[in-house]
């Protein structure tokens, strides 16, 4: 078993706090993970990588941070990923980022500050700034809690596939530090509409694996009155118009992602006879 780091002074601050590991889930990211590491490196005590059996640079260059680098295949199971990134950091607190997003110098800043106040809570939620297109999105529901930063005894990651359905797990409170990570997810309309493709299938494979076969009434709730619904909320109550066109554009990519999942689960539930 890993033994605990002891607390020292954040590398980059010189602020007296409990040690901080920086985690990553890698797949094939060597053209943005040196951007992402470059943010971390000499701040985070230690610097974890769980690496997808990546097929480009991404072990390379990681290779440049850090030596913890553990090769695992993740079968689509991020909780599981999270899990063995946990198992192989010693720091007593973790950030659990991706390759696409970027620690600011104010983020670093308000973790410090936040850690060094020795917290009774478990985890803390953080503002996650996503961009869209390269547009920073602050309306739309895209400007949102994050809770990505938890210590790491006691925590586990529960669920099954992706996103939707993942957790963490604890005895403890949740706290809040008011500072934003920005998220650079994707960088074109095609690589938005591959990923959800991608994402969309795991998903619905997920709910089609854990629930079975869904009400048909409910299906049809889901597929074709939710998208509407989700452009509704994004565009109009979260104020999505405030973007201009990069709002509009959002709020009906959204509702055409939750309109992918739930077609999908109707395939898998419904329609397949094989």
């Amino acid at each position: 078993m890993n033994q605990p780091a002891k607390a020292a002074a954040s590398p980059a601050t010189g602020v007296k706090r409990p040690t901080l590991a920086a985690v990553l889930m890698v797949k094939n990211e060597e053209s943005r993970l040196a951007a992402c590491l470059d943010r971390v490196a000499g701040w985070a005590d230690e610097i974890v990588i769980i690496d997808d059996l990546s097929q480009d640079r991404s072990v390379e260059i990681a290779r440049r941070y850090t030596d913890k680098i553990f090769p695992y295949a993740s079968n689509n199971d991020h909780c599981l990923q999270w899990n063995r990134g946990s198992d192989h950091a010693t720091a007593e607190w973790i950030l659990h980022i991706d390759a696409d997003e970027w620690v600011t110098p104010e983020l670093k800043q308000a973790l410090d500050a936040a850690l060094a106040a020795n917290p009774s809570h478990q985890a803390f939620e953080l503002m996650r700034l996503n961009f869209f297109l390269g547009h920073p999105m602050r309306h739309g529901g895209w400007y949102h809690k994050h809770l990505i930063l938890y210590r790491r005894e006691g925590t586990r990651c529960v669920g099954s596939g992706i996103h939707t359905r993942n957790r963490l797990q604890f005895d403890g409170s949740i706290g809040f530090i008011d500072a934003a990570i920005e998220h650079y997810p994707f960088s074109s309309i095609h690589q938005f509409v591959d990923r959800q493709n991608l994402y969309s299938s795991v998903e619905a494979q997920a709910l089609f694996r854990d629930r079975g076969r869904i009400p048909m009434r409910t299906v049809l709730h889901q597929a074709v009155i939710r998208p509407f619904k989700f452009f509704w909320k994004s565009y109009i109550k979260q104020k999505g118009y405030k973007e201009g066109w990069y709002g509009c554009a959002f709020a009906m990519l959204s509702g055409f992602s939750h309109f992918m999942y739930w077609i999908k689960y109707w395939e898998l539930a419904y329609a397949r006879t094989d």
